[in-house]
C-alpha cells in the first residue's frame, strides 16, 4: 500500500490516510468515557498539530523576506493568530484527555447522607435573584423551589428582588417564599446575593437564576458531596425547556441540541476530572462557611460565579461537577437576548485577567490552575474565525498569501492531517454535539457581534453595566438581525467577487501560483458556511411556552361520550391528545380531560387532524388553570418528569432542515 502511494505520487495524502486509519482502527473503537483512551487520542492529535506548527513556522513564516511589506506583516499576523488558536486547542486537549462521571459516587453518598436523622440534616437557603423577570418566568422557579424533596423545615426559599416590586412581594407571601429587597442595586447580581447572605443563615446556599426550575431531587443529589469538607461548590449542568434561537432559526429544533450542550455535557465533566471545574452561577450549591471565608460573592467582575470559584480555590476549596439533569431553564428566546447573554459572559471572562484575584494574579493558584482559567477561548475563538473568513478574500484582492508558499502538496501533506484529526476527535468525543458545517456556521454567525465585544473588553474591560438577559412575556419580539446579515452578505460578496475577478486574466490581481487553487477551495467553503450562518439572522416565530412530550393515559369526556386517549404533549396552557380512531371533535368543542398524575382539565378544542397511514388521530386543545391546579401543573411538568433533551443527531434530518430553510417556506408553530 505504501509503495503504491509513492508510485502514484499520492504521497501528500499519506499522513491524512494514516490519521484516518489510526482513528477508524483504534480510537473510534475505544470507550470514549475512559481516561486512558482519551489521553491517547488527545496526545495523538496534539502530535499531529505540533508537526503542522513546526512546518508552518520553519518553512512558511521564517523564509519570508523581511521587507516590511504588507505580505510580510500579513504572514506574521496570521501566524500569531494560529499560535493563539494552538494554545486554545492545547488547553482543550489537556482538559478533554480526562473524564469523570460522579453519578455512581452520588448514589453512594446519597444513601449515607440521608441515613442520618432529619434533625441532623443541614439547613439550606435557596436564592432566586431577580431583576425584571415577569411572573410567568418567576412563578415556575418559585413553585419548583418550594416543591424540593427535602424536609420543609430544613430549607427556605428567598426571592431576592432587585426591582422592589410590590406584586412580587404579595405573590411570595401567598406561596410561602421570603421576599427580600435592598435600598440600591450596587454590584448587580453579586451584591443582590450578598444581601441575601445577610438575611439568611442556612448551612448551604442553592442558587437558581429567576428562569431556572430545580428538579425535586436537586438537593438530594448535590448536598451529599459536601461531606467532603474541601468541597466549596457543587455545580450541575444547565438544561433548557425551550429551543434557543439558533436551533429554531435553522429549523433544527428536534434534531440538533442547544449550543451549550458541548460545554455542560462534555467539557465541564472533563474539567472536574482535573479539579478545575467552576461555578456557572445558576443550578449550583455553595457552602456558606466557604462563602464567609472569601467574604461573600466577589463583585469585581460581572461574572461573579467564575470569581467565586477562583476565590475558593485560593482558600483550598474545590468545585465538584455532577453531570445530571437536575434543573431546567429558559434559554435566550431571541437573538437580542442571545447576544446580551454571550456578551456578558465574554466581557466577564476577559475582565478576570485584569483582576488581583483573577487567574494571573490570584494568590494560592498553581500554574496549572492559572492556565486552565485563562479566558483563551473568548479571546481566540472569534478572532480565529474572523481570520479564516478574510484570508482568501485578502489573497484574492491583494495577492498577499497568509504564508510563504511552498506548494499545494505541502499544504495537503501538513495541514490536511490536522483538520482530519481534529474533526475525527470531536466526532468521537462529542458524537451528538458536533457537526463541522453547522458548528462552524454557528461560530461564524456569532463572530460579527462578539468580536467587537472581545476587542472592547481587552481595551476597556470595565465600565459596562451588568445587563440581564431579557426573557419571558414582553420579550416576544423576533426581529431580523440586519447587522449580522449584512456583515455576512458583505463577506460573501467580497469573497465571491474576488473569485470572479481572478478568473478573468485581464482582471486578475494575483500572479500564477498554486496557492490560488487552495484559496479557491477555501473561499468556496467559506461562502457555504456563511450561507448557513445567514439563515440564523432570520428569526422564526416560536411559542412562548414550549410543550413537553408526555405520553400520559387519559380519559377524555366530550358531550355524552367518554373516550380513551393518550396526552402526547402538554404545556401550562395547551396540549395534544392522540386517539386510536377519529374522535369526531371540532374546533370550539368543550372537553374534559382526566389524567392520573395531573390536574383534571376543562379544555377547548383548537384543532383536529384525522389519523392517516397508521398514525393516530390528534386533537389540540387549550385550557386555563389557576391557583393550586396551576401550581400542580408546574410541578408535574418542570421538576423532573420530562425533558427536552436531544440524545442523538440525525445528520440527514439536519441537512434536510437546512435545505428547507434555504429553499422552502418558513413554517410557523403548530401545536398539533
Amino acid at each position: 500500500m505504501v509503495q503504491y502511494i509513492l508510485e502514484q505520487e499520492l504521497w501528500p495524502i499519506a499522513p491524512t490516510l494514516f490519521v484516518a486509519a489510526f482513528f477508524f482502527v483504534f480510537i473510534l473503537n475505544w470507550p470514549r468515557q475512559r481516561s486512558w483512551s482519551r489521553a491517547i487520542a488527545c496526545t495523538f492529535v496534539l502530535a499531529v498539530a505540533i508537526r503542522y506548527l513546526h512546518w508552518r513556522f520553519l518553512h512558511t513564516v521564517l523564509p519570508h523576506p523581511v521587507d516590511g511589506s504588507f505580505a510580510f506583516i500579513w504572514t506574521w499576523a496570521v501566524f500569531c493568530v494560529e499560535l493563539g488558536a494552538f494554545a486554545e486547542i492545547l488547553l482543550f486537549l489537556v482538559v478533554m484527555s480526562r473524564c469523570v462521571d460522579r453519578s455512581s459516587e452520588a448514589d453512594g453518598l446519597e444513601k449515607r447522607f440521608f441515613a442520618q436523622s432529619k434533625e441532623e440534616l443541614p439547613t439550606v437557603d435557596v436564592f432566586i435573584p431577580t431583576y425584571n423577570e415577569p411572573l410567568d418566568v418567576l412563578e415556575r422557579t418559585i413553585i419548583g423551589a418550594l416543591a424540593l424533596d427535602y424536609p420543609r423545615d430544613k430549607f427556605k426559599v428567598y426571592v431576592l428582588d432587585d426591582k422592589r416590586r410590590d406584586w412580587l412581594k404579595t405573590y411570595c407571601e401567598e406561596k410561602g417564599a421570603i421576599h427580600v429587597t435592598r435600598p440600591d442595586n450596587s454590584h448587580a447580581k453579586a451584591g443582590n446575593m450578598n444581601n441575601g447572605l445577610k438575611v439568611s443563615s442556612g448551612d448551604f446556599v442553592a442558587i437558581f437564576d429567576a428562569d431556572f426550575v430545580p428538579y425535586r431531587n436537586f438537593l438530594r443529589r448535590t448536598l451529599p458531596f459536601f461531606t467532603d469538607p474541601t468541597v466549596g461548590i457543587v455545580q450541575t449542568p444547565q438544561h433548557f425547556f425551550n429551543k434557543d434561537p439558533v436551533q429554531s432559526n435553522l429549523s433544527l429544533e428536534k434534531v440538533w441540541p442547544d449550543e451549550q450542550r458541548l460545554f455542560f455535557d462534555e467539557m465541564a465533566a472533563s474539567r472536574d476530572a482535573w479539579d478545575v471545574s467552576f461555578c456557572c452561577g445558576s443550578c449550583s450549591v455553595a457552602r456558606r462557611a466557604a462563602l464567609d471565608v472569601i467574604g461573600g460573592f466577589p463583585h469585581d467582575s460581572i461574572t461573579e460565579d467564575l470569581l467565586t470559584t477562583l476565590a475558593m480555590l485560593n482558600k483550598g476549596y474545590k468545585t465538584r461537577y455532577l453531570n445530571e439533569r437536575l434543573s431546567m431553564g429558559l434559554a435566550a428566546e431571541n437573538l437580542k437576548g442571545y447576544f446580551v447573554q454571550r456578551g456578558r459572559w465574554c466581557r466577564g471572562g476577559i475582565q478576570t485577567i485584569y483582576l488581583h484575584n483573577g487567574p494571573l494574579r490570584g494568590p494560592g493558584l498553581s500554574l496549572f490552575q492559572r492556565a486552565m482559567f485563562l479566558p483563551l477561548s473568548w479571546l481566540m475563538q472569534y478572532t480565529t474565525r474572523f481570520v479564516i473568513l478574510v484570508v482568501p478574500a485578502v489573497y484574492l484582492w491583494t495577492g498577499a498569501a497568509p504564508l510563504y508558499f511552498t506548494g499545494t502538496q505541502d499544504i495537503v501533506y501538513y495541514q490536511l492531517p490536522v483538520l482530519a484529526a481534529y474533526f475525527l476527535l470531536m466526532g468521537w468525543l462529542t458524537p451528538t454535539r458536533y457537526l463541522p458545517l453547522v458548528s462552524s456556521a454557528v461560530g461564524t454567525f456569532a463572530t460579527f457581534r462578539m468580536l467587537p465585544v472581545v476587542i472592547s473588553s481587552v481595551i476597556k474591560p470595565f465600565g459596562v453595566p451588568f445587563r440581564v438577559t431579557p426573557k419571558g412575556s414582553g420579550n416576544e419580539e423576533n426581529a431580523f438581525d440586519a447587522y449580522t446579515f449584512f456583515s455576512i452578505a458583505f463577506c460573501i460578496a467580497v469573497t465571491a467577487l474576488g473569485l470572479v475577478i481572478n478568473i478573468v486574466p485581464e482582471w486578475s490581481r494575483i500572479g500564477e501560483g498554486e496557492f490560488s487553487i487552495v484559496s479557491a477551495y477555501w473561499a468556496a467553503l467559506n461562502i457555504l458556511v456563511l450561507l448557513v450562518a445567514a439563515l440564523i439572522c432570520f428569526e422564526r416565530s416560536r411559542p412562548l411556552l414550549d410543550s413537553f412530550a408526555t405520553d400520559e393515559p387519559a380519559r377524555v369526556v366530550a358531550a355524552d361520550r367518554s373516550l380513551s386517549a393518550r396526552i402526547v404533549s402538554l404545556s401550562l396552557d395547551r396540549g395534544v391528545a392522540s386517539f386510536p380512531a377519529d374522535p369526531g371533535m371540532s374546533p370550539g368543542d368543550r372537553i374534559w380531560i382526566e389524567m392520573e398524575r395531573f390536574p383534571h382539565l376543562e379544555a377547548k378544542v383548537e384543532g383536529a387532524a384525522p389519523g392517516k397511514r397508521g398514525k393516530p388521530a390528534c386533537v389540540s386543545f387549550s385550557y386555563s388553570l389557576g391557583g393550586a391546579c396551576h401550581d400542580a401543573m408546574i410541578v408535574r411538568l418542570y421538576t423532573g418528569q420530562y425533558s427536552q433533551d436531544i440524545h442523538d443527531i440525525d445528520k440527514s434530518a439536519i441537512f434536510g432542515g437546512l435545505w428547507k430553510r434555504l429553499f422552502g417556506r418558513s413554517q410557523t408553530y403548530d401545536p398539533a
